[in-house]
């Protein structure tokens, strides 16, 4: 499709595109952005499906970004392209990461052999090798304070899962229900694109059944990424790029914590900040471009040597081998240790920024504990439809953990305050949060406040527990490499190579660590990515040399 208020430069792309493609494709053109919408509704109803979408940049009433991202609603898998003069390069450029664009093209694009064609044959094949084929959407059937719905729904999200929800108390959910022989007891009721009710699934079955890749190719590997957050997606990307059998291991979903963040704003090359779940997207696309496995929903237990090879054990028995291994386990958010928050978990309490609960919060107070990078954030997001954003931090303010950027948004937005000297001494609530105790540390005053969502960024715990007794941890739980095996100036006891350690490897020989699962990491996007690429350049150091 092609959109363009100019007649004459309309004509001529769509004589351009037909010229090219007209034998294999249907080339639609309009000459407004409603005009264009209209048409784009009409192909979805028909069940048509849209390859590339170009539309100009400067357009009467609805300019060429505002309509590709009216677009992306009605057809999210099509390529967009923006066509612009000279002038409003700029604005091409920010609407990368409004968009998502793909591409900006400037004006006059002739020859159409050098500067169009070429950068559409890629924009095709794209399109073609990704799942483009509209899905018919999986519905999820349950209740807002079922903490297994609440589960499900994250699950799915971050996996870029396209799914309805249903709730229990509205018409539609009542005969979902009723059509699957359920009668709401168990929740939540997840209906497959297929037609295939599960009740109250685990997260394996869930992964198979939404069409997630769940099961190995092949039994030995170059290298076994495990964690699938900015390392492990890095090293993935770098290992299989550069031509390592790959294979990334992720028990739930893609982009770790960082994957949950509404706004990263400080990640190299994107100015107007980008969301975590584009971001892992973006990675995921790329990781497998290049060849690497991506698995779901398998949980690693076991790490064991077997002469030059590597086994990793899972939880179900099942082992795979490689050459190499790579721990980007990540953390996790420490639990709230409050009477309450436990019984209330998914009930109102969150741990991380649960995305999918943004909407049920419109018109309601919300309160967020914590005062680092990952908070600040999600108190930004959430501010745009919650009456009230309260933000409780045990420190005096906000400075010693949270970045200066975010510090200067969370005071010029009016519905967001700081409680400083602050912690949840209880939660409580009948079947979901309905109040909470709060108490100042610094005069014990306790007081108690209505709150149906409280979300909470309380420090980081690292997912390293299974490791016990193979790799060297510190008594925190990260996982200790490099010069921190050697601080005497001797390598650890059960070294068995001459060298020493390469600079992110373990006490096992070719096992490397990266990211925030690593002892006195930056705990920073940037350096985890960074540190997913330069273990793939220790690890093939590790295998030259073995």
């Amino acid at each position: 499709m092609t959109v363009d208020d100019d007649p004459g430069v309309s004509r001529a792309v769509a004589r351009d595109l037909r010229r090219r493609y007209g034998a294999s494709y249907r080339i639609v053109r309009a000459e407004s952005g409603e005009s264009a919408l209209e048409a784009l509704r009409e192909l979805k109803l028909r069940g048509d499906l849209v390859a590339v979408i170009l539309a100009d940049y400067r357009m009467p009433q609805m300019n060429g970004i505002e309509f590709l991202e009216q677009a992306l609603d009605v057809y999210p898998g099509a390529r967009r392209v923006l066509l612009t003069a000279y002038a409003d390069s700029n604005a091409a450029i920010d609407a990368i990461n409004v968009v998502d664009l793909d591409h900006y093209l400037l004006k006059p694009w002739d020859p159409p052999e050098e500067k169009l064609y070429p950068m559409l044959d890629d924009l095709l094949e794209a399109w073609r090798c990704s799942d483009f084929r509209p899905v018919p959407s999986t519905k999820v059937v349950g209740h807002r304070w079922s903490a297994r719905s609440s589960d499900v729904r994250e699950f799915l999200a971050r996996n870029q899962v396209p799914y309805r929800w249903y709730s229990t108390e509205e018409p539609e959910g009542q005969r979902l229900l009723t059509a699957a022989g359920q009668d709401g007891q168990r929740l939540p009721v997840v209906i497959t694109a297929d037609g295939t009710a599960l009740v109250e699934p685990e997260v394996p079955e869930l992964a198979a059944h939404v069409g997630l890749a769940t099961m190995p190719t092949a039994d030995f590997y170059d290298l076994v990424v495990i964690g699938g957050g900015p390392a492990g997606l890095g090293a993935a990307v770098y290992g299989a790029s550069e031509g390592l059998r790959t294979v990334l291991v992720e028990r739930s979903a893609t982009g770790g914590q960082a994957g949950q963040s509404s706004r990263i704003e400080n990640y190299l090359g994107f100015p107007d900040g980008v969301s975590g779940g584009q971001l892992t997207d973006r990675a995921r696309r790329q990781a497998t471009k290049f060849g690497a496995e991506i698995l779901t929903a398998w949980e690693v237990t076991g790490l064991e040597s077997s002469g030059a090879a590597r086994l990793v054990r899972f939880a179900d028995g099942s082992t795979i081998a490689a050459h190499s291994v790579i721990l980007a386990t990540g953390v996790s958010y420490r639990q709230l240790e409050a009477p309450g928050a436990t019984e209330l978990s998914g009930r109102g309490v969150f741990y991380g920024s649960a995305l999918t609960q943004a909407a049920a919060c419109q018109g309601h107070d919300v309160y967020i504990v914590g005062g680092a990078n990952s908070a600040g954030q999600a108190a930004m997001y959430l501010s745009r439809g919650a009456k009230s954003v309260t933000l409780l931090v045990r420190g005096p303010d906000l400075a010693a953990s949270m970045s200066h950027y975010l510090i200067q948004q969370i005071a010029e937005s009016p519905n967001i305050s700081v409680r400083a000297h602050t912690v949840v001494e209880a939660a409580h609530g009948d079947g979901h949060l309905e109040q909470l105790t709060l108490r100042d540390t610094t005069s014990s005053r306790t007081e108690l406040v209505d709150a149906q969502w409280m979300f909470v960024f309380i420090g980081a715990a690292p997912l390293t527990g299974w490791l016990e007794g193979t790799v060297l941890r510190d008594e925190r739980g990260f996982i200790l490499a490099g010069p921190d095996l050697t601080a005497d100036g001797r390598p650890p006891a059960d070294w068995e190579l001459d060298r020493p350690p390469y600079h992110l490897e373990t006490n096992i020989p070719g096992v490397f660590v990266a990211g925030d699962a690593r002892a006195e990491s930056a705990k920073r996007v940037a350096s985890a990515v960074g540190e997913g690429a330069m273990a793939v350049m220790l690890v093939h150091r590790y295998l030259e040399q073995s």
